[in-house]
């Protein structure tokens, strides 16, 4: 497991486009037959991705977590990008199709994830927060997650926001997480941006084709930087900095939060007179 420590916004101001990347990209985030994951010290998220092709996948708790397994301590958000695959969690089997997602609550002790078909493999995104409390596991097809649809298409920004891991969804001690489609000939997700000092969040983008590129914008309203990401490449985005992108074409993501509550519209708006 990979360890990134938690920066400064003082000290971001000063990084070089090699070291942006080095404090906040995630790439990869799909190994074949592994499990990728990235501990960052921003709110000890977990992201990462695990893509089981020949063999079957053990999540297993290592050195940098401390305890005797991976959930121990820990509540975990699952979202399928990939073809059909299973999750087995203490000997119970949730098939995800495309799309699917899968809460699992704090306790649960075998993870083991599974691909159907090895020329079509099961892409498991994954994002976990340290837990206080064990709620139920719970299977989210998209068909049962919260959708909230924003934006227009004259502002280049008209998009279905489909929340996974939320409170209309299902109980969890501090994650969020969800998966936000833009529809065809939009770029934009979120301008004008926001801060949200109470919580942390990762980007993750998929669903681009080879020569697309988002423009992932960060850093302090007044002192902005950006980080050009491709397919399936994250972005962690520290409590102080901004986090919003525009492609080249369309794209989806999937954002993942953890922090002091779980109110999802509880946003530090930016004026678009503040930026520079």
């Amino acid at each position: 497991m990979e360890i990134r420590y938690d920066t400064h916004p003082n000290d971001a101001k000063h990084y070089t486009t090699d070291r942006l990347r080095e404090a906040y990209l995630i790439d990869p985030v799909f190994l074949k037959d592994e499990i990728k994951l990235v501990y960052s010290h921003v709110d000890r998220m977990i992201a990462g991705g695990a893509l089981p092709v020949e063999k079957s996948l053990a999540l297993e708790a290592g050195k940098e977590i401390g305890t005797n397994y991976f959930l121990e301590r820990r509540e975990m958000g699952i979202i399928n990008i990939g073809g059909k695959g299973s999750v087995k969690l203490d000997g119970k089997v949730f098939t995800l199709e495309n799309r699917d997602g899968l809460y699992v609550g704090m306790g649960t002790k075998e993870i083991v994830f599974e691909s159907a078909d090895p020329a079509n493999p099961a892409k498991f995104y994954i994002n976990s927060a340290p837990a206080h409390a064990s709620y139920p596991t719970v299977k989210i097809e998209i068909s049962k997650a919260s959708p909230r649809r924003l934006g227009s298409i004259e502002q280049s920004n008209d998009r279905t926001i489909y929340q996974y891991v939320h409170p209309n969804v299902c109980k969890s001690c501090q994650l969020l997480m969800g998966l936000t489609i833009l529809e065809p000939g939009n770029v934009w997700n979120t301008m004008p941006c926001h801060t949200h000092e109470r919580r942390m969040e990762v980007y993750f983008y998929f669903n681009m084709n080879e020569n697309t590129r988002v423009f992932h914008l960060m850093g302090e309203p007044s002192e902005t930087r950006h980080i050009i990401v491709k397919n399936e490449q994250a972005v962690i985005c520290p409590s102080w900095s901004i986090h919003s992108g525009v492609g080249t074409s369309s794209y989806t993501f999937i954002w993942g939060m953890a922090g002091e509550n779980q109110t999802f519209d509880d946003m530090d708006g930016v004026s678009m007179e503040d930026l520079r």
